[in-house]
């Protein structure tokens, strides 16, 4: 069985069942009854104006439904049919972004079709009067030139005459110059799926999205099962059209196209929808891998109108776009009056689905699927407002609560630093010296001090002046302790603020802790802290067998999405320590969460960590320290600048934007270390500018800006030592290679997958 197949047969799992998510209370995520009602009364008053017979709507945040109702009829002529949630729905355009594009995607993540390519490339026949430089993409965006339609007498003898119609049309317009929503454009797309796919369009869907998806009511060409449960749109030759494709073009076709087609109900288009929203984790091959899902839903400027490939963002045609989403979102609608809308932002699914043609194709419901959707997403904003206003509780706070009953009658060794403090700023240390339940021996620091201040290879031992107690240095000529240093130590305590990446030094001093303690025969106190990076996306290779060091400590991701109380388990049971080990676990934290999502302050982890931009992008930047380039240490904003005398920035700002990496922005800069790197040397390079923080992936960026600087100074940038934060030759060769980011993390996806399974026993929050 495929790696593909088997991830979707666990999403399968995880997903499918009547109703494809939970039901929510209405409470959650702000859904108040005045929410609802507000969303019942919207619906209502389209339903008295006569704007649609009836409709099905469905909105869902973070796996769970906190809205599901059927209303009004699925149709009233010949006769009164009443509406219900489990109504098969023509889809219209939506066929467009969930069959034809995600086909595309799935077949450019393969390797299979190149979205710059010309479709000539795929589709020989489609040539003459400028069309052979029209690329797959532009077809995707609408800018291609092409008709929005041709005649439909063209299609009146079936699809083989109608595709030589097609190769004959002339463009309206050169291509890339404007955005003309069309039609066309899409059959061809669907064409070019068959033909690289050797298998029709429907077959290929089935195979690759329905079937894997648990997606069993959807399809084109609906069974008389579903049919008889299908929506009435309007009347052909004297008979209405039920479980029949209202767009003739596609019904000349047999009922299957690239831009119609599509049958489906309100429960598996939800199914395909979670699954866009499970894409975006690592590890979890899904639908599309993440970097395939983030090109495929960010934003192109389609000439003025933002478009994603297959998808709508905010263009012309988004009236059904609810005004308050994020910049992030992504839907699209069908002219038979369906729409859906996924913000991953919000982690919200907004589905709207009517025959709004049925019966005399008068309906209009494009603005009502908007204000849904505003009524969610503002919803949503709200209850996020309120979260936020409750900070997530520490662990060493939830110690303190509880009267420090862990550490009673013991002789405490404390391992800690600057970020040590509670909610309110107060040091650990002096937390636990001021308690009369503590005894508190000994005090431990790790990489730059206890202060935080040094920035060197080796610190020695020091006195804490307001307890008086040595501070023993874990990074000096040991780094482990010793012996000799536990001597008088009972219980031994770790309280350190980590930044989510894997060659951040901190986790390496909590694992040679854990397994001196666990030689000592000394329990371990992990105080969990959040990871300010989050805990849902995983990125970047993991260590090669060879590699292990300081900076290499355990075979983990470079952005591995645990807390420390995390890794401290998944350590002592993958390395056998047997340590007696204790996590006092966060309160109140969710894995989606940045650390400005959790009410709690930043405090600079080390010298050259300032702020949270720097944590974030320090994962794809900081791998390339250990070459001949500076990451901006010596400046005031070290791992947001790259430079070296040899850069002109520009150039290098350009070719990383070539690779459109989501949610970051890149623009040429000249900087002057004052210390470490190049110190006092004009420095030409890169300032990198965090625009989405939900969408930015810090290894994209990484892999493009090495990849654009091998294949821009291949002479000057040194290599040597790039494995020794890399710690994996495949991706070093690629780098090497100069391959794109897409083609690097492809090959080590697989791994990724494998350790987010591996990881599943040791997460301590859901």
């Amino acid at each position: 069985m495929s790696l593909r197949c088997l991830a979707t047969l666990l999403l399968l799992c995880s997903l499918q069942a009547n109703n494809p998510l939970s039901a929510a209370t209405p409470q959650m995520a702000g859904f108040s009854e005045k929410v609802t009602t507000e969303i019942d009364q919207a619906i209502n008053t389209a339903l008295s104006e006569k704007r649609m017979p009836g409709c099905v709507v469905v909105i869902a945040r973070s796996g769970e439904v906190l809205y599901k109702k059927a209303h009004g009829s699925r149709r009233i002529a010949p006769s009164v049919e009443p509406m219900t949630v489990d109504t098969v729905f023509d889809m219209a355009s939506l066929t467009k972004p969930i069959v034809t594009a995600t086909s595309i995607m799935q077949l450019v993540e393969a390797g299979k079709v190149d979205l710059h390519a010309p479709v000539v490339t795929y589709l020989p026949e489609f040539r003459g009067h400028g069309k052979e430089t029209i690329t797959i993409k532009q077809l995707l965006i609408h800018t291609s030139g092409l008709t929005p339609d041709n005649a439909l007498s063209d299609y009146e003898n079936g699809w083989p005459a109608a595709y030589e119609k097609i190769c004959n049309l002339k463009l309206l317009s050169d291509p890339g110059q404007k955005f003309r929503y069309s039609d066309v454009g899409f059959i061809l797309l669907g064409e070019v799926v068959a033909r690289v796919s050797k298998m029709p369009l429907d077959k290929y869907a089935t195979e690759n999205i329905f079937k894997p998806l648990g997606m069993n009511q959807s399809g084109f060409n609906p069974s008389k099962e579903l049919a008889q449960r299908a929506v009435t749109t309007t009347k052909v030759d004297g008979k209405w059209l039920q479980g029949t494709v209202h767009d003739p073009r596609a019904r000349y076709c047999g009922g299957v196209a690239g831009h119609a087609g599509l049958f489906s109900t309100a429960d598996d288009l939800l199914l395909y929808a979670q699954a866009m929203l499970e894409s975006r984790k690592p590890g979890l091959k899904h639908l599309l891998d993440p970097q395939t899902l983030t090109m495929m839903t960010q934003a192109y400027d389609a000439a003025g109108n933002l478009r994603g490939l297959g998808w709508d963002k905010q263009s012309g045609y988004s009236s059904n776009r609810g005004k308050s989403m994020s910049s992030s979102a992504y839907g699209h609608g069908g002219f038979t009056g369906t729409a859906l809308w996924i913000d991953p932002e919000l982690d919200l699914v907004v589905l709207f689905l009517s025959n709004r043609v049925h019966p005399n194709e008068k309906g209009s419901v494009n603005a009502l699927a908007g204000s849904i959707g505003t009524i969610a997403a503002d919803a949503c904003r709200a209850a996020e407002n309120t979260s936020a206003s409750t900070p997530t509780k520490l662990g060493v706070d939830d110690l303190c609560d509880a009267q420090f009953d862990l550490l009673k009658g013991k002789k405490v060794g404390l391992i800690a630093n600057h970020t040590s403090r509670n909610k309110a700023g107060k040091p650990t240390h002096l937390l636990l010296a001021e308690s009369p339940a503590v005894n508190l021996v000994a005090l431990f620091s790790p990489e730059h001090g206890f202060a935080g201040r040094f920035d060197q290879s080796h610190i020695g031992d020091t006195v804490d002046p307001e307890t008086g107690i040595t501070i023993k240095s874990l990074y000096d000529e040991t780094r482990k302790p010793t012996p000799q240093q536990l001597e008088e130590v009972d219980i031994l305590v770790f309280d350190i603020q980590d930044i989510g990446c894997r060659f951040y030094t901190y986790i390496s001093t909590m694992g040679l802790a854990m397994e001196a303690a666990a030689e000592q025969g000394i329990p371990f106190v992990v105080l969990d802290r959040p990871n300010p990076l989050g805990g849902v996306a995983i990125e970047g290779p993991l260590l090669d067998k060879t590699e292990r060091s300081f900076v290499a400590f355990h075979p983990i991701p470079v952005r591995h999405g645990m807390t420390i109380g995390e890794l401290a388990k998944m350590m002592n049971e993958e390395r056998g320590w047997k340590t007696d080990l204790t996590v006092v676990p966060l309160g109140g934290w969710k894995r989606d969460q940045l650390l400005f999502d959790t009410g709690l302050p930043w405090r600079n982890t080390s010298p050259n960590m300032r702020n949270l931009a720097q944590a974030m992008i320090y994962p794809g930047v900081g791998l390339l320290e250990t070459t001949n380039v500076s990451v901006g240490r010596g400046t005031d904003t070290p791992f947001e600048v790259l430079g070296a005398p040899w850069i002109d920035g520009p150039s290098l700002a350009t070719r990383i934007n070539s690779y459109n990496v989501s949610g970051v922005k890149v623009i040429g800069v000249e900087f002057i270390p004052d210390s470490s790197k190049y110190e006092g040397e004009p420095c030409g390079g890169v300032n990198f500018i965090i625009t989405d923080w939900k969408t930015f992936r810090p290894l994209d960026l990484g892999w493009a800006t090495a990849s654009s600087i091998r294949a821009l100074y291949p002479n000057d940038w040194e290599t040597d030592r790039l494995p020794v934060l890399l710690g994996n030759e495949s991706v070093k060769q690629k780098i090497l290679q100069a391959q794109s980011p897409q083609d690097i993390s492809a090959a080590y996806q697989d791994s990724i997958y494998e350790f987010a399974k591996r990881r599943e026993p040791f997460l301590i929050y859901p």
